[in-house]
């Protein structure tokens, strides 16, 4: 199946977290049966070490043999077509879940905790728009478009954040590092540090749906999210639709801002695919009736830049523009407010927090890196006839294990996320916390 989130955000976003039990904190229950709740386990974060693993892909595009096979599956398909139940070629995929990806969203903590520090309803927003503008480009490591494993159902991806406590500082009045310090800060003293958690977990096969939720207790701020990806197929390109939407909460404020996410698109299939982003998001936050458009732009056909985006933050009450933003979602930002002020953020000299990862030894069968470890191992050898046969193996096995729910009639229970309406909600979100 296609898959993005990038494809994943075509084949890259981002996110992913872990819970604590230390102290009680959030739990993200790690249960044995597939009820929440149930059998509880918990995940602890003292078992996370600092992921150092290393996120860059081989950027040699398409190779000759490689190229007949994806001309031979174009010939099979239609524009148009839909490509979620698609098989695509082993040697396209990333060496990571989408689930993990997810993660990738976090990569600049400092920047979403800061938005809880914003002296007014005004700056809030603002803080939430600039850290949304510099939250995707941390997942393209290379030029080349790869598209991460699609997540099995029940599959769940854990990990946090240590964010010093003296670099969380509202955005707008915080000094940055300088051009080319893109440093990977981290807290000796935990004491000094907020931790950031995050659970994603896999509820859904068809459609395929992924949740993840973070949290951090001690500034009362939490993100919950389900999205689903459409992809379907243009030519020399895959073009993928995030449904969904997530919805950052800051409890000290008693605010809500619900946001949708861009699609992405895989260009240049045959050669050497890159990524873009596209379309309008918005982020609303009803109580104090401020809300924003995002609109991330494709290339023209002929001229025009690449990864542009534009944004515009108004307060709709007063019809009032309060700050506008332009540039390159991958590249540099310059923020523009209603004093006249002006701002540039650089998201390639922004320091990157290292995500905290429990090694292979210690996940459970279902968490990403250990139920995928074979196919990665496989494909970092370069034997891509074995990682697809281990691939296959996986994929399989969903489908025996469906098949039995399906006779049962034994709908599937995901461990920490439960269906309220359209959406998906944490199963113990800091909102509900007494």
């Amino acid at each position: 199946m296609l898959y993005p989130a990038k494809m994943a955000y075509f084949w890259r976003i981002r996110h992913s977290h872990q819970k604590d039990s230390s102290g009680g904190e959030i739990p993200p229950v790690q249960c044995v049966g597939r009820t929440p709740h149930s059998g509880s386990e918990l995940v602890l974060s003292e078992d996370e070490k600092s992921d150092n693993e290393d996120k860059e892909e081989t950027e040699l595009g398409v190779m000759e043999d490689q190229r007949s096979v994806i001309l031979h599956l174009i010939s099979q398909l239609k524009l148009g077509m839909d490509l979620t139940k698609v098989v695509l070629p082993t040697f396209i995929l990333e060496k990571r879940s989408l689930l993990e990806m997810y993660a990738d969203f976090m990569a600049h903590p400092d920047l979403l905790l800061a938005i809880t520090a914003g002296a007014t309803p005004e700056e809030r927003v603002i803080c939430f728009v600039e850290y949304y503008l510099t939250a995707f480009h941390e997942g393209r490591k290379g030029a080349l478009a790869k598209k991460p494993y699609n997540p099995i159902i029940g599959e769940t991806f854990h990990c946090s954040w240590e964010v010093p406590k003296d670099k969380v500082k509202p955005k707008r009045t915080a000094p940055h590092s300088p051009a080319g310090c893109h440093e990977h800060p981290t807290a000796d003293d935990p004491s000094k540090s907020y931790k950031l958690r995050f659970v994603a977990e896999q509820v859904s096969h068809h459609p395929p749906i992924s949740c993840f939720y973070c949290e951090c207790k001690e500034k009362r701020l939490c993100v919950n999210t389900h999205v689903w990806t459409k992809s379907k197929f243009m030519g020399m390109s895959v073009g993928v639709s995030m449904i969904g939407e997530g919805v950052l909460r800051l409890l000290e404020h008693g605010e809500e801002y619900v946001f949708t996410l861009p699609s992405a698109y895989a260009r240049s299939i045959l050669t050497i695919p890159w990524v873009e982003l596209g379309g309008k998001v918005s982020i609303n936050c009803a109580k104090t009736g401020y809300s924003a458009t995002v609109t991330f732009h494709t290339k023209p056909f002929y001229g025009g830049k690449v990864h542009r985006v534009t944004a515009e933050v108004k307060h709709n009450p007063t019809n009032t523009i309060v700050c506008k933003a332009h540039g390159e979602w991958n590249g540099t930002l310059e923020f523009t407010y209603s004093n006249g002020e002006t701002k540039v953020i650089d998201t390639t000299t922004l320091p990157v927090y290292p995500k905290k990862i429990r090694p292979l030894e210690k996940q459970g069968p279902m968490e990403s890196r250990n139920l995928w470890r074979e196919v990665t191992r496989y494909l970092r050898l370069g034997d891509i006839d074995a990682a697809t046969e281990q691939k296959r193996h996986l994929e399989e096995k969903q489908r025996v294990e469906e098949r039995k729910r399906e006779n049962l009639r034994t709908p599937w229970k995901p461990k920490y996320f439960i269906q309220e309406g359209d959406g998906w909600v944490y199963v113990n979100p800091l909102w509900k916390a007494h």
